[in-house]
């Protein structure tokens, strides 16, 4: 009996007490603090958009808080549970063993049961060192693990290219007078499908999985507050049930983003970047005679008084004192406010209003129709034709319109000359001015990505104002018979990740070398936000890299498949945007049938002819010879969508040629 306790049962305790109990006592914390954690994560849920900006912030802090230090208890359980069935592999045998062993040796009885079961004993004695030695080994990796998830916890999240997974509340609506509720689903979205499974699951229940419910998405749209008195929430449109509207509410901002991204969802048609401060604000601004009084009022004491400010138009003023001035200067009695000598509204006030009056406009200044010609062009050719190109379209906007760009592009020209003193050159004023002056009709994950572009179109404006506004341009749409600029010819055959046929506007690089072909990449933008949630960005130290290309005696670039009609302003434009192939040599002339890719085929094959490393999670990386599958048109101007490798993405159109 001695032995037996000795050897048996007092390991046996040992282990119950020293391990078991470590357990059950990081299960009390863990499942008070996952009580807790939840209840804050209702109350924040449940609190009215409505309130103040600062209590919401401090709300979502106080409760980023709290997820944090529920992680860490989650991620600690967890290690212990596992500890603890790994442990007990070989706590709880090896004094079993050893009274065996004890047995045998005093036993002489037992001498010949000991020899029967001697091979038993051996290879449990292997399997106890072996299971020590992996939990050994895995001890570390499980620590390594556990430090690297709280460190990037976002990085861990159960996502992957085919299907993502999280928690959402789910709005079940139930008939009148009883309301609706909301209720907390685990749901899995499968994007190639785009099949939705929600799993209801309630802590509170002791973990219990419910049924889980599948439907199949049609689109998703972002909710704004003015229809539901909630943060973070999605309308999704199912097709298994026709009218019907599902309304999901994320756990967070970057949660929010996250299933926007992962469902294809869009904003409301008419809001920009989540608002529309006409009607939010109550703005009712024109592009009449008091806006335009308004406009150089501003322009006027900006010059005189703070030209020299530094981060003029990045630094925002108070956004109650914003909307009073803009409320004033549009209102008939705008006479009695003098911005040039009045000490009540200081530099940065005045240049927040005259950005929140743009933003304002009905339509942006540069107008909806003419966007997309725009962009296109600042996606493509050389900074040479692309002056012209804008000299172009700029005197196809409206006569009012015209005239208040041409008076903000040319004193946005004298805010940059006093660059060295002010810090805001002419790609920092392009980054502030891009989203204001230029905006989509319907925001799209693309039309994001287009930011960049935007304001490669106001640097442009900015920096030849003075050609583009001056006179109307030399010559109308291009007839045949018209020259094309060429790309200048490069020298070098040097290649690198810069030899991306499209372009970003940089002048500069044209006065280094007359023979260099310019690109550029917009860089280091930020986000800065008015206390009114406005969505100006701006980078006080934006700028426009350019690096010399000089390829190889053919040229790198596909030759131009635009033809052109006397008629066609669209073409035109084209026709200024496309490089010819080989230098001195005549290829505006129209393309037979045969050079034209069929657009009527839906599907077929493209080779790439240069190499492309993808800059977003939506396009193909790919090197030269790579053969893309059913390769169709894109909704973006200059891009086709093609399969490679089994996965799908946007190509560049100039970097393949058709099969």
């Amino acid at each position: 009996m001695r032995n037996i306790t000795e050897t048996l049962m007092k390991p046996l305790e040992k282990f119950r007490k020293d391990h078991l109990g470590v357990v059950r006592a990081e299960r009390k914390k863990y499942e008070k603090e996952t009580e807790k954690y939840y209840s804050s994560l209702e109350k924040l849920l449940n609190m009215s958009a409505r309130k103040k900006e600062p209590q919401l912030q401090e709300a979502d802090i106080q409760v980023d808080g709290m997820r944090q230090h529920f992680q860490e208890e989650s991620l600690d359980y967890v290690s212990k549970l596992q500890e603890i069935q790994e442990r007990k592999k070989f706590e709880c045998v090896e004094p079993m063993l050893a009274f065996f062993q004890t047995v045998f040796t005093f036993y002489h009885q037992g001498f010949e049961l000991a020899n029967d079961f001697d091979h038993y004993k051996r290879a449990l004695q292997i399997n106890i060192q072996n299971t020590r030695n992996r939990f050994e080994g895995t001890r570390s990796e499980v620590n390594e693990l556990m430090k690297r998830i709280r460190e990037a916890p976002q990085e861990y999240r159960q996502t992957t290219p085919i299907s993502c997974e999280g928690y959402l509340y789910v709005q079940e609506k139930r008939p009148p007078p009883f309301g609706s509720s909301w209720v907390k689903r685990y749901c899995t979205f499968v994007k190639e499908q785009k099949i939705l499974h929600m799993v209801t699951f309630d802590h509170r229940s002791g973990g219990k999985i419910g049924e889980t419910e599948s439907v199949t998405l049609k689109s998703c749209l972002r909710k704004t507050t003015d229809v539901l008195d909630r943060r973070f929430c999605l309308d999704l449109d199912i097709t298994d049930r026709p009218g019907t509207v599902l309304t999901v509410q994320a756990l967070s901002e970057d949660d929010h983003k996250f299933w926007m991204q992962a469902m294809g969802g869009k904003e409301p048609i008419g809001h920009y970047l989540g608002r529309t401060y006409s009607k939010e604000r109550g703005i009712d601004a024109q592009l009449d005679e008091l806006g335009l009084d308004f406009v150089k009022k501003s322009i006027s004491a900006i010059e005189t008084r703070g030209i020299n400010d530094q981060g003029l138009y990045r630094v925002v003023g108070v956004s109650s004192r914003v909307q009073k001035l803009l409320s004033l200067m549009i209102d008939e009695k705008s006479n009695e406010v003098d911005l040039s000598a009045s000490e009540d509204w200081d530099v940065k006030t005045i240049t927040s209003t005259l950005k929140l009056y743009l933003r304002s406009l009905p339509e942006p200044l540069m107008t909806y129709g003419l966007y997309k010609e725009f962009i296109s062009l600042a996606k493509g050719g050389s900074p040479e034709t692309r002056i012209q190109a804008v000299h172009c379209l700029v005197h196809n906007l409206p006569e009012k319109n015209r005239l208040v760009l041409g008076l903000l592009m040319k004193h946005l020209a004298k805010v940059a000359a006093h660059s060295k003193q002010n810090l805001m050159t002419e790609a920092n004023l392009g980054v502030v001015f891009g989203p204001t002056l230029m905006r989509p009709q319907e925001e799209t994950v693309a039309a994001i990505m287009d930011l960049k572009f935007q304001n490669i179109v106001v640097e442009i404006l900015i920096e030849q104002n003075e050609k583009i506004f001056a006179d109307a341009p030399e010559s109308g749409p291009l007839s045949p018979d018209a020259p094309v600029f060429s790309a200048p010819t490069r020298l070098s055959k040097k290649q690198s990740r810069q030899n991306r046929p499209l372009a970003v506007y940089n002048p500069q690089a044209l006065d280094i070398q007359n023979v260099s072909l310019a690109v550029g990449d917009s860089s280091n933008l930020a986000t800065d936000e008015t206390s009114m949630g406005s969505n100006e960005s701006v980078s006080s130290q934006s700028s426009s890299a350019s690096a010399s290309e000089t390829p190889t005696e053919r040229s790198d670039h596909p030759p131009p498949k635009t033809s052109f009609s006397p008629g066609s302003h669209s073409r035109a434009i084209a026709a200024l945007l496309s490089t010819p192939g080989t230098s001195g040599e005549n290829q505006s002339s129209a393309t037979s049938d045969k050079e034209k890719p069929d657009e009527n085929v839906t599907s077929r094959k493209a080779k790439a002819v240069y190499p492309c490393e993808a800059e977003h999670d939506s396009e193909l990386s790919f090197q030269v010879g790579a053969i893309f599958n059913a390769v169709t048109q894109s909704r973006e101007p200059g891009w086709l969508e093609g399969e490679l490798e089994g996965k799908r993405g946007l190509i560049p159109e100039n970097y393949v040629e058709f099969l």
